[in-house]
């Protein structure tokens, strides 16, 4: 169950994020990361605003579940880097972006949350996604006329959140780019993986049906209790205790609230969207995407099937998550498609 867990445990809000930036090479001329800050309901977020002084179109970038800070780097994975070699792949491009450190991580920290971490939830990481767009869409030089956001797994909620926003303040989103996105509500995810966890358990010899039909059980009445009481258990087998518990089951009760299904349906029509998926990723396999998929009909959507691709889009079919943090490039078959989408 290691991919579940790396799913969810970067929502126990204890664990601190870990950064790489101090570590980030110098851009090549022309091009400036800018440390900036701003208010998210009173929560100050840093970030890097990667831009030059040439006037352009520009990107938010939001990083996968929980804490996870501007580079894509996480307690669980490690300093994986993904999210800045996007910034860097775009500005090649000519586009400005900005990445933040969602709460939790990095400079950010915990802020005031500091003393009730078990506050933070689904609703604290889409106000930082909130403020991010508009603080990005008053910065001198970007073309609010081409502001976009690209996001990976959970963080492609509070992508659809920013183009589906409708208050009057709120900046239209020209594209989305949606990088192995949640095809369905948290907890269903979950339970599906733990159902083929243990049927591939029982298949092997490693457990009796019985045992397999007892965690499944447990597992389900967790998942019951979280939805109508808001509260985890004590205690789960498996392991399962790691992806719901009392630390984080504010969380994932807030994350499992949203269906991204119906959330898809709501985005703009003729919105350019770029999906992605992977028969290497089983948190995001072309198969399980076909509702979402279904969904973004009304879009300018253009779907593609990643071969061998891990969960944060470079070249690995084992998808192990001891290599993420491995030093790779993007995988090749991402920037093929994000050459021809960028210019729409």
């Amino acid at each position: 169950m290691r991919r579940a867990l790396l799913l969810l445990a970067t929502l126990a809000l204890v664990v601190a994020g870990c950064s790489s930036e101090a570590k980030n090479p110098q851009p090549p001329t022309g091009w400036v990361d800018e440390d900036i800050s701003f208010d998210a309901d009173g929560l100050t977020i840093h970030g890097t605003f990667r831009h030059q002084n040439t006037p352009g179109p520009a990107a938010l970038l939001i990083s996968e579940s929980g804490q996870t800070d501007r580079n894509g780097d996480n307690a669980v994975a490690g300093p994986v880097g993904n999210m800045r070699q996007l910034a860097e792949y775009l500005s090649d491009h000519g586009i400005a972006t900005l990445r933040y450190d969602k709460v939790g991580t990095g400079k950010t920290g915990l802020g005031k949350f500091k003393d009730h971490p078990a506050e933070v939830g689904s609703a604290v990481y889409t106000a930082g996604a909130r403020a991010a767009i508009r603080f990005l869409a008053t910065r001198p030089g970007v073309d609010t006329a081409h502001l976009s956001v690209y996001a990976l797994g959970e963080g492609t909620i509070h992508a659809m959140n920013l183009a589906t926003d409708t208050a009057p303040d709120a900046p239209k989103i020209h594209a989305l780019g949606l990088f192995q996105p949640l095809s369905a509500r948290y907890l269903d995810i979950i339970t599906g993986r733990v159902h083929a966890d243990v049927d591939a358990a029982v298949s092997s010899g490693a457990k009796t049906r019985a045992q397999a039909d007892a965690v499944v059980a447990a597992w389900n009445a967790a998942v019951a209790q979280a939805r109508t009481q808001g509260t985890a258990p004590d205690t789960l087998p498996e392991g399962l205790s790691a992806i719901l518990n009392a630390k984080n089951v504010k969380a994932v009760v807030e994350a499992d609230s949203i269906d991204p299904v119906a959330l898809a349906a709501k985005i703009p029509a003729a919105t350019p969207v770029l999906l992605t998926c992977s028969d290497a990723d089983n948190q995001a396999s072309c198969p399980a995407e076909q509702g979402l998929i279904g969904a973004l009909k009304h879009t300018a959507l253009t779907v593609v099937a990643l071969k061998g691709v891990n969960h944060v889009l470079r070249d690995d079919p084992t998808d192990n998550v001891a290599n993420y943090a491995k030093k790779a490039p993007l995988s090749p078959q991402l920037t093929d498609a994000l050459n021809t989408f960028i210019t729409k």
